[in-house]
């Protein structure tokens, strides 16, 4: 994801005067600030490393807030004597650093980091404030992070909330109750921070608190509340940060580049700052060599060519486009739509003219460029110009986001259209690029052309496309060029930087499988999830009714202070407050009470049904079609490792080892006449864990055909595989799959219920007889340090953010990503490969069957009845064999009506 610095300035300016004592440069300018400016600047430069970088000043004192509060900021000092001449030195050093910055008449740098964060964000950038400030903790949100460098650390939601009691949105009600002495902030006299939290939580914002004042039971705190209503109100605009500030500079003019080195020197020799010259001059060529373009930096920009824009309006023009593209054999392409409605095709066959065709709402009719009286364009007519372009084999069509495209086509055509041959940009850039940006074209028009997509939104815009606005004009032809564009330079990039086999084998021809699995969709019996809602409701009021019981009250069970209130108030039970002042009722607090008080099994029993009740029984009811189908989404660009991505609605998280599970599973049905077909690979990750790591034990044990967790038992508790018990089975399982995830001590402590030391011993123990583990985990965590990335057994690159992280916590993660990932990766790569040599083998073999489900290392099919045992065999053949491995896999297949049975 391209990623915007935006630096906090005045609050560094300040921090740094106050830090050090007194210094002047040799004609005897105070340079104290100057000096820890520079200083600070060179650690936050190297630990941020960003695409877009930005330091934002205050103007000057007064500003739109004063017109507010006239009191605003009226108590602090005056601006120190030694400070006012240290600015313009710090204005300067920045520049020289090679870094823009920005200061606006009117607002503070809050506002201006407010503005240009949100700004970022709907250009689809990743953003990190810098900034010591707490004001701006309130922007903290999953695409905007805080850093603050005087600490060196990240600040999470759960950091804020421990320190605000609240999480970042809900940062300035907070504040606006509690007041801020130092801006002179009014807020209502008496309310602390705690309080304020608590009041917050309570009724959802301070808008809640003021109109709900009614309610609150001790009375000195309501009436001073009611009092100061007013003081509130203006509190909590004085606190709210401005995101739309009228910037005059757009973020793409902040790209990162090289210090000026000779002058920057100069510089700091001028001011006599010799102490940290050798740091500036190393700090300076680390600097530049990022940003020479000498091959560290991946992107490789386009040149630019002035294009003509070409609106299609007739028949002539439409056949000229489409001889153009047959000459070229090449088209870059994307329909657009608005308000659910497919109104136009963008489209290019090289960088200098770019086309765009309206589809009309009429049908005419008539062949395919035949010429009518009025010779227009007419919705038949461009609906066969797509197919005769689609289905020729002699142009190849590039999209972004093909498989959405293809549906739109389908859909427009009102069948089926066989797009060959194809290639995906966004597919492209996964493979290449995985976790390290988003890959949509917008973003990789950004950061391959430097180029701005300005695409239009149907929220407040024209139903219609208009060719009057120029922000719609601009998208609409450019988009295509864009496509076209970033096309050529990662298809160069798969072959130098060896993806080709990623990307052709694995994820291109798994577009066309997964589109056809979503148009399908997998029927559900709509009468047996409507019963299964109803004993899920019923299930939901009895729990109620024994939890009221064993409390002796009516509460709301849904709300964790009610719920606090009931077992740690009125109970008695051991329990611990949140910063917020809230008892903590998560679920591994319940589990542990659950262990010996009944009440609290009851409460943790209640939250599953009420979550399996929204997110399955009641959400699948309302998606499906006319013919009982359900259709889920298969994403292939969100999951770091390879593996596929299911929504609207998420059939991959379904329970699969309870009751309930079960049932779910049993109201997916194959339709009259047909079976399902389920096939899942057993023990997939651990087979390619003792493959890559060329684990002895492991692979002896599966070429055997013991049991693996027995064996492993066996040999990590020292006892013969005959005497193992289901106990000592269970533990080794744990330790076996808890190490491809990199499980701690503590979190086998915790998972099978024994001490730290305990824990620690079997894992030495494990590792003591499958040395081959360990050093796997050594070097993998040693390799993603130097490179950031690891890799799968077929060469997928899986990057590994946090992993030199200095915070110890993100690190741990990033390492335990690390170890799996070649693990889980290389499972989802098999899979793939699986999926679509499947789907050659049922066509070829004319088999009345298709894929249906992609659930992990799960596959699904419907597959007519006579023919289910004979698909059955192919599929396990098939997947056992779908890639060469030290380690042969083993699958289970079964067949059924509904998926609990097949399954």
């Amino acid at each position: 994801m391209t990623k915007v610095c935006l630096i906090d300035g005045s609050g560094y300016i300040f921090r740094a005067f106050y830090a050090l004592p007194n210094m002047t440069a040799p004609d005897g300018t105070p340079v104290n600030a100057v000096y820890g400016f520079i200083t600070m600047f060179m650690r936050l430069l190297k630990n941020i490393p960003c695409d877009y970088c930005v330091v934002l000043l205050d103007a000057k004192r007064e500003n739109f807030r004063n017109e507010i509060f006239s009191e605003y900021k009226t108590n602090r000092d005056e601006v120190p004597e030694m400070l006012i001449p240290q600015f313009d030195l710090i204005h300067e050093a920045v520049k020289l650093m090679g870094l823009p910055y920005v200061l606006q008449e009117g607002y503070e740098a809050d506002d201006l980091i407010a503005t240009y964060a949100k700004i970022a964000e709907n250009k689809g950038m990743e953003v990190v404030i810098v900034s010591a400030d707490k004001d701006l903790m309130q922007l903290i949100r999953p695409t905007v992070s805080y850093y603050d460098g005087m600490k060196d650390k990240f600040f999470a939601p759960e950091d804020v909330k421990e320190k605000f009691g609240v999480y970042p949105d809900k940062v300035v009600d907070v504040q606006a109750l509690s007041g801020d002495k130092t801006d002179n902030i009014p807020g209502i006299p008496g309310i602390g921070l705690k309080t304020a939290a608590e009041l917050v939580n309570r009724f959802g914002s301070m808008q809640g608190v003021l109109d709900n004042v009614g309610q609150i039971t001790q009375p000195k705190r309501r009436e001073i509340i009611m009092q100061n209503r007013e003081a509130a109100e203006i509190s909590l605009k004085l606190v709210t940060l401005k995101d739309d500030v009228p910037v005059l500079h757009k973020i793409e003019e902040f790209k990162c580049h090289q210090a000026d080195a000779a002058k920057l020197l100069a510089f700091a020799d001028k001011l006599g700052f010799r102490s940290i010259r050798a740091k500036l001059e190393t700090w300076i060529e680390e600097r530049n060599g990022l940003f020479a373009g000498n091959g560290a930096e991946k992107v490789v920009k386009i040149e630019q060519v002035k294009a003509e824009y070409i609106r299609i309006s007739d028949k002539v023009g439409l056949k000229k486009a489409y001889l153009d593209i047959k000459e070229k054999g090449i088209m870059a392409f994307k329909l657009l739509f608005n308000m659910q409605k497919t109104v136009g095709c963008s489209f290019c066959c090289d960088k200098s003219k770019l086309y765009y065709v309206e589809i009309p709402e009429s049908n005419v009719g008539g062949d395919l460029f035949a010429f009518s009286n009025q010779n227009g364009l007419d919705c038949d007519t461009v609906r066969k110009f797509l197919k005769a372009v689609m289905s020729d084999r002699d142009i190849l069509k590039v999209s972004a986001g093909l498989k959405f495209q293809w549906h739109l086509i389908n859909k427009l055509c009102g069948e089926y259209v066989e797009i060959m041959p194809y290639d995906d940009v966004e597919v492209m850039s996964y493979d290449l690029d995985s976790s390290e940006h988003t890959h949509d074209i917008n973003s990789l028009s950004m950061r391959f052309c430097d180029k701005l997509l300005a695409e239009p939104k149907p929220n407040g815009r024209p139903a219609v496309i208009d060719f009057e606005n120029a922000e719609y004009a601009g998208y609409i032809y450019e988009v295509a060029s864009a496509i076209f564009a970033v096309y050529q330079v990662l298809k160069q990039r798969l072959f130098v930087e060896h993806k080709t086999y990623v990307y052709e084998r694995l994820d291109r021809g798994l577009i066309r499988v997964l589109l056809n699995m979503e148009e399908r969709g997998i029927t559900v019996n709509s009468h047996t999830l409507a019963e299964l809602d109803v004993e899920f409701e019923k299930q939901l009021q009895n729990l109620e009714r024994e939890i009221h019981t064993l409390a002796g009250e009516d509460f709301n069970i849904n709300s964790p202070a009610q719920v606090g209130k009931i077992l740690f108030e009125k109970m008695g039970l051991k329990g611990k407050k949140l910063p917020s002042g809230q008892y903590n009722t998560g679920a591994e607090v319940l589990e542990q009470l659950a262990e010996e008080n009944e009440i609290a099994a009851k409460i943790l029993e209640w939250r599953m049904y009420s979550k399996l009740k929204s997110t399955y029984t009641n959400a699948l009811l309302q998606q499906l079609d006319a013919n009982n189908r359900v259709h889920t989404t298969f994403s292939q660009t969100v999951v770091n490792t390879g593996r596929l991505a299911s929504s609207n609605p998420n059939l991959q998280n379904i329970p699969n080892r309870n009751d309930i599970g079960r049932k779910i599973r049993q109201c997916f049905e194959a339709k009259k006449g047909y079976k399902l077909v389920a096939a899942d690979y057993s023990q997939m990750e651990l087979r390619l864990m003792a493959a890559v790591a060329d684990v002895k034990a492991l692979k002896e044990a599966f070429s055997s055909g013991v049991d693996i967790h027995a064996a492993t038992a066996a040999r990590v508790f020292n006892m013969p595989y005959e005497q193992v018990d289901r106990e000592h089975r269970g533990r080794a399982k744990a330790i076996n799959f808890g190490i491809i995830y990199g499980i701690s001590q503590f979190g086998l402590a915790k998972q099978i219920g024994i001490s730290k030391e305990q824990a620690k011993s079997y894992i030495d123990s494990y590792f003591a007889i499958m040395p081959e583990v360990k050093n796997y985990m050594e070097q993998t965590i040693k390799s993603a340090r130097s490179y950031g990335f690891v890799l799968t057994p077929l060469g997928r690159k899986c990057f590994v953010q946090g992993i030199n992280n200095p915070n110890h916590r993100i690190a741990s993660f990033a390492e335990r990503a690390a170890i799996n990932a070649p693990i889980q990766g290389g499972a989802a790569d098999i899979v793939k490969l699986a999926m679509q040599q499947i789907d050659r083998a049922l066509q070829q073999n004319g088999y009345d069957a298709v894929l249906l489900l992609q659930v992990h290392d799960e596959l699904v099919l419907e597959v007519r009845e006579d023919q289910a045992e004979e698909v059955a065999k192919l599929v396990k053949n098939i997947m056992e064999n779908a890639s060469d491995s030290a380690v042969k896999m083993s699958v289970e297949v079964g067949i059924g009506d509904n998926w609990n049975v097949a399954h």
